[in-house]
């Protein structure tokens, strides 16, 4: 959906419950994976062009020239610039065009024209601002009247007291199903039942809901530290989910390892989801826990990662409209009201700046009920070369 339009409340809701709430940090890369060639991403329906400068900062934009609407993550990386292919315009990580080589005096020099991103990395992976004001047509280089968020994630991904590794998988299916999987804490007793770390505990659980200051917690009622058990959904800038999981003692020190996970939207139908397994060690124990993990545990994780995957990918598109839920839905259900709440209190901020004030003012939203499953994020890295060199075309790849 294009920003420029002016969409009814209706079609703005099920775009941001499709696509992603905005104001939210969301992690969009491994930091692994971004080199000093540019890469094309897309993230919440968005086409972004992704780089580093000579210093390693990460800046990103809109993957659009605003000359004739080449993917500028097709060209060359010039530091604190990125020069299209296709006519060598020059565009900085504000958005703006420094330079228009093939005409002298050119009126587009020194304009704003491309939206750009903020960017964060930390904890190994690079973090990108999505804001509405920007979504909802606020021209580019224009000062957002809400500034981007303080991104404040939990400890276990920021203090020197924990150790972590970042997985990161690519899953054809909505972010809203990534999300209820996690927030259903009861599957982890049949799908992962012959699991390394979910092979005990009950088969039958009572379950509840607790709040808390940035979320709330959905557990199992009178047992803990044996299964999946709880999971916790906060906002602290950014959505993030957290877990822990049993370690049997023949997998080292620290006593259960945590996940903090991410669901980051593509498009409507793929995603992202993003899992720092955590543990609470220092010294020599965090020595043989990041051995044991990288040569013993990291294939077992990414086995119950396949497991979900599986079963989410399978599901119809409209496998939400033929739901029974029960009680230990009770938590997703809650995280699923949430979302539409905000898609819909979101969408009226962007029909009233896209023109449609009347109509945010009288159209009742009917909130949709359906997501679907196929697909990945596409990217086109491109070999950075200096602006006078002949450029042969990359391949596309998938950024992953």
């Amino acid at each position: 959906m294009s920003p420029a339009a002016a969409p009814d409340l209706a079609a703005a809701t099920q775009h941001l419950l499709a696509t992603g709430a905005r104001d939210l940090w969301y992690p969009v890369l491994p930091s692994w994976q971004l080199q000093q060639a540019p890469i094309g991403i897309t993230r919440l329906d968005e086409r972004i062009v992704v780089w580093r400068d000579a210093e390693g900062a990460v800046h990103a934009l809109q993957d659009r020239c605003p000359h004739r609407g080449a993917r500028l993550s097709l060209g060359w990386n010039l530091g604190d610039r990125l020069a299209c292919w296709y006519h060598g315009v020059q565009v900085d990580g504000g958005g703006t065009v420094r330079a228009v080589p093939a005409s002298a005096n050119c009126p587009l020099e020194g304009k704003t024209c491309v939206k750009s991103y903020p960017a964060k990395e930390v904890a190994g992976a690079i973090f990108l601002w999505f804001g509405l004001e920007a979504l909802a047509g606020a021209p580019p280089g224009v000062s957002s009247a809400t500034p981007p968020a303080a991104l404040q994630l939990p400890d276990e991904l920021v203090s020197d007291e924990y150790a972590h590794f970042l997985c990161m998988a690519n899953w054809r299916t909505s972010y809203r199903y990534a999300i209820d999987n996690v927030m259903d804490p009861m599957h982890g007793a049949y799908l992962h039942a012959a699991s390394h770390s979910m092979a005990e505990g009950d088969k039958r659980s009572e379950m509840r809901v607790r709040k808390t200051a940035s979320g709330l917690v959905f557990e199992k009622v009178g047992q803990r530290g044996v299964n999946f058990d709880w999971v916790e959904l906060g906002e602290s800038g950014c959505l993030w989910l957290r877990l822990t999981i049993p370690y049997q003692t023949k997998y080292g020190p620290g006593g259960s390892f945590g996940i903090v996970g991410f669901a980051t939207p593509v498009d409507e139908t793929h995603c992202q989801v993003y899992f720092w397994r955590t543990r609470k060690v220092q010294g020599w124990q965090r020595d043989v826990w990041r051995f044991l993990y990288r040569n013993r545990l990291e294939g077992l994780h990414w086995q119950v990662l396949e497991q979900d995957r599986l079963v989410l990918e399978a599901m119809a598109p409209d496998a939400r409209e033929h739901e029974f839920l029960y009680e230990h839905d009770v938590g997703l259900a809650r995280v699923r009201r949430m979302l539409e709440k905000r898609a819909a209190e979101q969408a009226k901020v962007w029909v009233a700046r896209a023109g449609g004030v009347a109509a945010a003012a009288t159209v009742n939203v009917t909130l949709p009920v359906s997501s679907g499953a196929a697909g990945a994020a596409t990217a086109t890295p491109a070999t950075p070369m200096t602006p006078m060199t002949p450029m042969t075309p990359a391949p596309s790849t998938e950024a992953r």
